[in-house]
Formats: C-alpha cells, sequence, structure tokens
C-alpha cells in the first residue's frame, strides 16, 4: 500500500533531531542489505563464529528462513531453513545466546494479542557459511498476564535467559521466560518492568546493558539483579522509515539499527561510555556537565532527540496509528 501522507510530512522534521554517525574509531561502518529476497528485515544479531557476519530473517510472509549477511559487502552468504517446526506466522526477532544457538522469536501479533501463544525457534550458530538445513527447537511461549503483541526478544548473554518487550501504545512490557526453556509444555513469561513501545533491543556482549529501540527513539538501561536500572539514557538512534530491529556489534561498541525494506541500510552508532554517576563525578570546566552524562547528551548537535519534542509525539501517534490501518488492512 502506498505510505500515508500525513506520515511523511513529518520526516523532515525528525530527521533534524538526529546527528550522522561516525564509526572510525570502532572499525564498524553502516552497509545495505544486497539479497532481494530480504525486504522485511525485522531482527539483527552479531555472529561469534563469523567476525562481521549478521543474521537476519523477514517479517513474515517468508518460511522458516534465517539469513546471514556479511556486512563487508552486504550481501548474503548462507542461508539456513528452519526444520522439524510449524509454519512460522510473525518473526519479529533474533537473538544470538551464550549456548552458541540463534533463537528466533515468532512472537508477532498484528491484532495486538489475540493469539494465546507464540514460538521461539532455537538452533546452533552454524559454523560454516553455506546453505544449509537445521533441525530446529520449537518452545511455545505464554505471558502470565495474557496474549500481547511483541517485536523485541532478547537473550542475556551470561545467564543465557529470555526475555521478551511487547508492544503496546500506553505502556509496553518487559517478560522475563523460565530459567531454562522447555520443549515440553508451556514457557510462562512473567512481567518485571514497564518499557516504551519498543521494536527491538539487544544486551552489550558483557551483559551489563540493555538497549531498547522503537519507532523515533533508542534508550540504554544499565542491567543489574535481573532488571533494568532507572530512566534509561538516550542513544543517537537514526531515523529510519521502518525502525525495526538493533544489535550489539561481537566486541560491544558499536549499536546497529535496521530497518525493513528493500536494500535496506544498517547504521553504525559508537557505543558512548557508561555515564558516570552525577553524586561522584564533578561537572566539566565552567559548570557545564561531564561528557557522556545526560545533560551533555541533551545539548544540541550531540545526536539525541532533543528538538521538535511535540513534533515527535504527534508524528509518533500518526505513524503508529497508520501502521494499525495497513496492518489490519493487509
Amino acid at each position: 500500500m502506498r505510505p500515508l501522507p500525513i506520515v511523511t510530512a513529518f520526516t523532515a522534521a525528525v530527521v533534524l533531531t538526529a546527528s550522522p554517525t561516525a564509526t572510525a574509531a570502532t572499525g564498524v561502518s553502516d552497509f545495505s542489505i544486497q539479497d532481494p529476497r530480504i525486504t522485511e528485515s525485522s531482527g539483527l544479531a552479531a555472529s561469534r563464529a563469523h567476525p562481521g557476519v549478521y543474521w537476519t530473517h523477514n517479517d513474515s510472509d517468508d518460511g522458516p528462513y534465517v539469513y546471514a549477511v556479511d556486512s563487508a559487502t552486504g550481501k548474503t552468504v548462507a542461508r539456513v531453513t528452519m526444520t522439524g517446526i510449524g509454519r512460522p506466522r510473525d518473526v519479529e526477532a533474533i537473538s544470538l545466546g551464550p549456548d552458541g544457538q540463534l533463537y528466533v522469536a515468532d512472537i508477532g501479533d498484528n491484532r495486538d494479542g489475540t493469539w494465546d501463544h507464540v514460538w521461539i525457534y532455537r538452533f546452533p550458530e552454524p559454523r560454516e557459511l553455506t546453505d544449509v538445513t537445521v533441525k530446529a527447537e520449537q518452545f511455545t511461549v505464554r505471558y502470565a498476564d495474557g496474549p500481547r503483541n511483541a517485536e523485541a526478544l532478547m537473550v542475556h548473554p551470561v545467564t543465557g535467559r529470555v526475555y521478551i518487550a511487547s508492544k503496546n501504545e500506553r505502556t509496553g512490557g518487559l517478560y522475563e521466560g523460565p530459567d531454562r526453556l522447555s520443549a515440553d509444555g508451556t514457557n510462562v513469561f512473567r512481567r518485571i518492568a514497564d518499557v516504551p513501545w519498543v521494536t527491538d533491543g539487544a544486551f552489550s556482549p558483557d551483559g551489563g546493558r540493555l538497549t531498547l529501540r522503537g519507532y523515533f527513539f533508542a534508550k540504554t538501561y544499565p542491567w543489574k539483579d535481573g532488571h533494568p536500572q532507572g530512566p534509561g539514557e538516550a542513544v543517537a538512534a537514526p531515523w529510519q522509515g521502518q525502525a525495526e530491529s538493533v544489535t550489539y556489534s561481537a566486541d560491544g561498541s558499536t549499536l546497529l539499527f535496521g530497518s525493513e525494506g528493500t536494500n535496506s541500510r544498517v547504521v553504525a552508532v559508537p557505543v558512548r561510555p557508561t555515564t558516570p554517576d552525577p553524586k561522584t563525578t564533578p561537572p566539566g570546566p565552567s559548570g557545564s556537565p561531564a561528557p557522556g552524562s545526560p545533560a551533555a547528551a541533551a545539548k544540541p548537535g550531540s545526536g539525541a532527540f532533543t528538538k521538535g519534542a511535540m513534533v515527535l509525539v504527534l508524528a509518533t501517534a500518526l505513524v503508529l496509528g497508520g501502521r494499525r490501518i495497513v496492518r489490519r488492512k493487509r
């Protein structure tokens, strides 16, 4: 369908709030997905077995496929076909666990919580980059407080516990899975925190931070004792028309933001140092805030979303409303 004209009208206002990304210091750069089969890239996960390779998948209407994309060229270097599972319904996210296995999240629900269960698929990350068919495990998931729509799945890189962030216009939720997923029976996920409307999320490789992204924002939260801490710190997320995915590079130096669409662009944003505690860190010269602090991030040109806040709120509402109309017409 043609995009809603009112959404396009706000694009320029939103673009003004984001700064260009600089990746020379990290060695990780932007790239475009070249494979014409990948038109709805909805998740990203950095490979640990193959440096510079990122796993992705289509949103829906594709099949049981996962693609390995070489960031140096943007070309697909392997396609994995999953067997032993049902027909994927609405695949929204992918994450790599500390067990070396890829977790594929069939957790979307465009009718906003009408399916009483969703699924997670899991298979070992292939050691060779070639087209291959694998037998995947399938896990049934239910939420303790009832069905809901979700697009973000994160596997903690130390504990291996799986988390899902639900998607809601008012207040989304962060849900914690059981200590270990079981293929026998149902895995109940329980709400542990409120989160904004998000389309994806990722843990830093050391497990100390959780980054969540939405259509017009991204935030990083310190992670402690199995929970996100505080209100989160703004990340200079790029403007992307269909902002769908985020992951950390394997070394944790960079966040990569992806979107849907043919030849979609993956944008690399260097990770800033952790914000110092304002109680123990003195301000900079002339009373200026310490570098990396939330106050410093809010300065014009810093890359945080600081201008036109009311415009963004209105734009968000219009875009989300338009997406719901389009999804339902499908």
